[in-house]
């Protein structure tokens, strides 16, 4: 029986080693790694090999890299390292069913914020909400600024769990899914609807009511997503955008 070996690229060894020190706490963040050339000298390897270990490092969000210094450890946060997602998200956007599997993604995460702050939202969340909400409807008619207080709306939903994931997440969806907000809300009459189906939501949770909370968030991203596809199909729209909005 042959048995296969597997040998590392010098550069995975390398970037093992560095991912080590780091994961470990003996390179801390804000710590500088060696100059190239002492790793290229510890390590008897050639600058090539130690700058595809330093990219990689980089790419995990471990370390930053300047020109003219040395790289520096930094702490890995959940934006950075969704953010290091961003091309191969739009890549999957863009392939067959692209949309619909994040649209999916969304969904899981949205319903589920919707249902754990109609049971665990606290009064300051409740005013964050009801704030957001009342700049929302001011800004309709304004299509940039609809756009942002509508991201502003949901972002305080991801506020509430206190989890920095949630938040990354959702800037992240935020970011990859630009096209179908903004193909949506030129939609005439598409900010109203939205800004109601947010009104919904709203009122599910001061209820304290997650399942109707949740029910009022899917209603709200079939909706959008319904006038999404339509309108890449060509379809005309106006009727479209109001019955597609179902009753809560």
């Amino acid at each position: 029986m042959e048995y296969v070996i597997e040998r590392k690229k010098l550069s995975d060894q390398v970037l093992a080693y560095l991912q080590a020190e780091i994961v470990s706490g003996k390179l801390r963040p804000g710590d500088h790694l060696p100059s190239e050339r002492d790793l290229m000298e510890n390590f008897g390897v050639g600058r090539p090999t130690i700058r595809e270990a330093l990219f990689s490092l980089q790419r995990m969000g471990l370390v930053a890299l300047s020109s003219g210094s040395r790289a520096r450890v930094t702490e890995p946060t959940p934006q950075v390292i969704l953010n290091e997602l961003s091309g191969a998200a739009q890549y999957l956007l863009n392939q067959e069913g692209g949309q619909d599997y994040f649209q999916q993604a969304r969904a899981f995460l949205e319903l589920g914020l919707a249902r754990f702050a109609a049971v665990k939202a606290t009064t300051e969340d409740l005013r964050k909400m009801e704030e957001a909400l009342a700049t929302n409807e001011k800004a309709i008619g304004d299509g940039e600024l609809f756009k942002e207080t509508d991201i502003a709306f949901h972002y305080v939903l991801a506020e509430i769990p206190r989890n920095p994931i949630f938040l990354a997440l959702h800037q992240a969806m935020a970011d990859w899914l630009t096209d179908q907000r903004a193909t949506t809300l030129r939609v005439q009459g598409q900010e109203r609807i939205a800004f109601e189906a947010h009104e919904k939501i709203y009122n599910a949770i001061l209820k304290g009511d997650p399942n109707l909370a949740e029910q009022a968030m899917e209603n709200h991203l079939e909706q959008l997503f319904t006038v999404y596809r339509r309108v890449k199909a060509g379809e005309p729209l106006p009727k479209i955008a109001r019955s597609a909005m179902k009753a809560v």
